[in-house]
């Protein structure tokens, strides 16, 4: 197994896989580009037409190298999905790559695509893959949270004196308002304890929408909490102190165990 991320200049970001394949590349390359064995693995329904392929959900694409037995790629709305195949010995050696804006979501694209390659090696195998219509949360949460270490996808920055978290979390909004204690918070009293962080002195709260936001100010600068719409399980959190950033660990900390607590 081998997976890397690469920022790009302009934002965008490629998470890489690489696996070697017992099975020849003119194999492998039916697995990946004819649509009754896409069927086995892919995540949605592949229909190609000329250099047209589009997914049964979602956006369109266009396929953009074709090279066989060695290249295929295509874009999936804004995003690029490039397959690789070079022999190694008997087998093939497959490098994947998956490139997209939300940095961010990398995690739940890892997880995504490692479990779309179990499957396919399975096809490849001619072995049924027990994928369950509804796979175990447990076991999600658990392989997401081993991406975010595999890639060392960082989480908290500074910029122009203000600290900025974003976390993708693997639960619903509701269970992590309640886990932040989220139902005391109340609009002029202090904000719950979940919500602050060792060293800070958080005023009271000045906003709070269930499942949602929570915001109060502190002598360095406003707190805000807000759950959006994420990728996978749960909400993607971003958490922003303006004015101060003293405290860019202890949020971070703070952060990490909050999505540690959501893993068991």
């Amino acid at each position: 197994m081998n997976e890397t991320l690469t920022l790009h200049p302009d934002g965008r970001t490629t998470l890489r896989l690489q696996r070697r394949l017992p099975h020849p590349p003119a194999k492998v390359w039916r697995a990946i580009t004819q649509p009754e064995h896409l069927a086995a693995w892919f995540p949605a329904e592949v229909t190609i037409d000329g250099d047209r392929i589009s997914y049964g959900f979602g956006p369109d694409g266009t396929i953009t190298e074709n090279d066989p037995p060695h290249t295929f790629a295509h874009t999936w709305g804004d995003d690029e999905l490039r397959w690789h195949l070079q022999p190694d010995g008997a087998g093939t050696l497959l490098t994947f790559t998956h490139t997209f804006t939300d940095r961010h979501g990398a995690a739940s694209f890892a997880a995504g695509w490692h479990t779309c390659i179990q499957a396919m090696f399975a096809h490849l195998d001619g072995r049924a893959f027990h994928q369950p219509a509804e796979p175990d949360p447990a076991d999600s949460r658990r392989l997401h949270e081993d991406y975010i270490a595999i890639l060392g996808l960082p989480s908290t920055t500074a910029d122009n004196g203000n600290v900025r978290v974003e976390r993708q979390l693997t639960r619903p909004a509701e269970d992590v308002w309640h886990l932040l204690d989220g139902p005391a918070a109340t609009p002029g009293d202090p904000p719950p304890s979940p919500f602050t962080v060792p060293g800070l002195q958080p005023g009271p709260v000045t906003r709070a929408e269930t499942a949602k936001l929570l915001e109060y100010d502190t002598p360095g600068g406003s707190v805000r909490w807000e759950l959006t719409e994420g990728t996978g399980q749960g909400p993607r959190l971003i958490v922003t102190h303006a004015g101060d950033t003293a405290l860019l660990d202890a949020w971070r900390i703070r952060v990490e165990d909050l999505a540690a607590s959501l893993v068991a």
